[in-house]
């Protein structure tokens, strides 16, 4: 099975970047929206636009290449030789990943809100939470690809 595994090392890398890709989009996109959602009354038709485009994104695109994202990270921990777990950086990234899938758990949780009327946070509250992602994007590759620690 490693013999395998190292074998398609290089398809499986490219397929989790490709998916990692994908979800950081919208991570970074999906709280944009909320910005704009926020500013609008409840009823308009801009705020229904909106939820049907931030319900498209979350299921659509950010749930299926998080699970990629997952599953490829998976085989690629897997694969003998490709990391060291005595090291800290990887334990690092992991934690950050973990941070991104709780924001995505409070994207798809402040979503279901907005859909159904209740604007629980401002405009102002969205666009530094757009922000929290890109901090966390940038560690992870400083972690993945310097390997400082």
């Amino acid at each position: 099975m490693s013999n395998f595994l190292a074998a398609v090392y290089p398809w499986v890398k490219s397929l989790h970047i490709i998916a990692v890709i994908a979800w950081m989009a919208g991570l970074l996109y999906l709280p944009r929206l909320f910005v704009y959602h926020a500013d609008l009354p409840s009823e308009s038709s801009g705020a229904a636009m909106l939820e049907i485009m931030e319900r498209r994104l979350l299921h659509g695109i950010m749930m299926p290449a998080a699970a990629m994202a997952y599953g490829f990270g998976i085989v690629l921990a897997a694969t003998p030789g490709v990391i060291d777990w005595q090291r800290g950086w990887i334990w690092a990234k992991l934690g950050l990943v973990v941070l991104l899938t709780l924001f995505h758990l409070l994207l798809a949780w402040w979503r279901r809100d907005l859909a159904q009327g209740r604007f629980t946070h401002s405009a102002k509250f969205y666009r530094v939470m757009n922000e929290l992602p890109t901090i966390a994007m940038i560690a992870i590759v400083v972690l993945v690809v310097v390997k400082p620690f």
